[in-house]
């Protein structure tokens, strides 16, 4: 009777299953590489962000020479070009981070009105051109840039990488906390160098007791 009841009871009573925990394993979230469409709307960017630098570093001076503008114009202009070559620059590296492309885009659109009102003016008045090329080849040429920022940041590849989000930062420890003595050493033999340089090097005949003008003006 005794094995009966017991059969009886194993037979009624749930019976448990020992399933293994299982073990939260830590994933690895893989490194995200960035499309090509992406790294290319950055070099243009970046590419275009120097070049107006360097232009600027090299035309303005025969621009202000023959010209003369006004200072409020000049400090209008120089204040425009500095914003364009940030712009540039900074949507550039904002595409690459995954932050967005909303400034790229309005900046090409900004660029290719520019380069249009360009052309206009260029046929109403006379415009001296500096180079052989007519003014229609030199109006592709500069739409050609906003135009290719536009289609590099408008495809199927570059929406992704922004819609996924900003990449994720891995934080690394400071070289400088991580290396004290050794850029603290760095930082006296770079110092004692260039003490060094300017205690031996030779002083031009004539420039120690005339004033900086009369140096310049010697023959």
């Amino acid at each position: 009777m005794a094995i009966s009841v017991l059969e009886v009871r194993d037979t009624l009573a749930p019976q448990h299953v020992r399933v293994p925990a299982a073990v939260a394993t830590p994933t690895a979230t893989a490194a995200r590489r960035v499309p090509l469409t992406v790294v290319a709307a950055g070099l243009v960017g970046v590419t275009e962000a120097i070049g107006l630098l360097a232009v600027a570093l090299t035309g303005l001076d025969g621009v202000l020479t023959a010209v003369r503008p006004s200072g409020w114009l000049v400090a209008s202009g120089l204040l425009v070009l500095a914003a364009w070559i940030v712009l540039c620059a900074g949507s550039a590296a904002a595409l690459v981070d995954g932050t967005g492309r909303s400034v790229l885009v309005g900046l090409a659109l900004a660029e290719m009105v520019l380069v249009a009102l360009l052309l206009v003016l260029a046929t109403v008045t006379p415009v001296p051109n500096p180079t052989s090329l007519p003014v229609p080849a030199l109006g592709l040429l500069a739409l050609a840039v906003p135009v290719g920022k536009l289609l590099l940041a408008g495809a199927p590849s570059a929406t992704r990488w922004v819609a996924a989000g900003p990449r994720t930062r891995v934080r690394r420890d400071d070289p400088v906390q991580a290396h004290r003595l050794l850029a603290t050493l760095t930082l006296g033999v770079i110092g004692a160098g260039l003490c060094a340089l300017a205690v031996l090097t030779p002083v031009p005949h004539g420039a120690a007791g005339d004033p900086a003008s009369a140096v310049f003006t010697q023959d």
